[in-house]
């Protein structure tokens, strides 16, 4: 099934905030277009650093490898596995992002030499003590929201589309999340969250965007702050590698364990 078809599933046979009007519909047509903009890469690779930051403002550092393989009937496919330090090498995230349905995900312990599936009602929870949820590192696919046009913003000079969006999945720990999208290249370049109790709970910005392959926008470093306990955590991406011929046992469960 395409992702245009589940676009137009989602607008006119999805429960919306009541009929499908104007905001609604214009909703749905800027995050089609992201995500329209944003397919055909086929797959990559990405170096990681992950910088955990607590109140006081001290710092942790972690590197990471991922790769991402987009399939053509479903959602994409994605591998992190940690590097450094030595307490967390070879721990792995394999995620299945789907159009419709739950997403799937396993998390690899080394120590314990144990695959764990993530379950539904737990993908809400912190991923290795970052403020980044397991839910936060699925593809965000069109059909996995409903979405309402708000306004528009300029922000640091550029013009931007405001969007929310409601997550269809029950066990989402988020109500609903708030979007600023750059009118020029359709970039995400913020993003806020509201919990379960429609609480502001984090803020996700993206910084120094680059194109590769002259069609694929990528943020350089990603910053997600939590409003509640005062911690942050900072994705830096560096040297990725586009189309790399990666095959479907690239994104097993066995490959959790290969990659260290």
């Amino acid at each position: 099934m395409s992702k245009n078809l589940i676009a137009f599933i989602v607008l006119f046979f999805l429960p919306v905030l009541g009929s499908a009007n104007d905001d609604v519909k214009e909703g749905l047509r800027i995050m089609t277009e992201v995500d329209r903009r944003d397919t055909g890469w086929v797959d990559y690779t990405v170096e990681l650093t992950m910088i955990l930051s607590n109140a006081r403002g001290e710092t942790t550092e972690r590197e990471m490898q991922m790769k991402s393989k987009e399939t053509e009937k479903d959602g994409d496919q994605t591998l992190m596995v940690f590097d450094t330090p030595p307490d967390v090498r070879g721990t792995g995230l394999l995620t299945y992002t789907h159009l419709i349905g739950e997403d799937d995900q396993w998390l690899y312990l080394p120590a314990l030499k144990r695959t764990k599936r993530i379950a539904s009602k737990n993908k809400s929870g912190p991923f290795m003590g970052s403020e980044f949820a397991y839910e936060d590192l699925s593809s965000q696919e069109v059909s996995k929201y409903s979405y309402r046009y708000l306004n528009d913003e300029k922000m640091d000079g550029d013009e931007h589309f405001i969007v929310e969006r409601y997550p269809l999945d029950k066990n989402s720990g988020y109500t609903r999340q708030i979007a600023w999208i750059d009118k020029d290249y359709y970039r995400f370049q913020k993003i806020k969250f509201f919990d379960r109790k429609n609480k502001h709970l984090k803020t996700l910005n993206f910084h120094d965007y680059s194109i590769y392959d002259d069609r694929f926008w990528r943020a350089s470093s990603m910053t997600m702050e939590n409003h509640v306990n005062k911690k942050s955590t900072q994705l830096v991406w560096n040297n990725y590698q586009f189309n790399r011929g990666m095959r479907s046992q690239d994104f097993n469960k066995n490959a959790l364990k290969r990659v260290r």
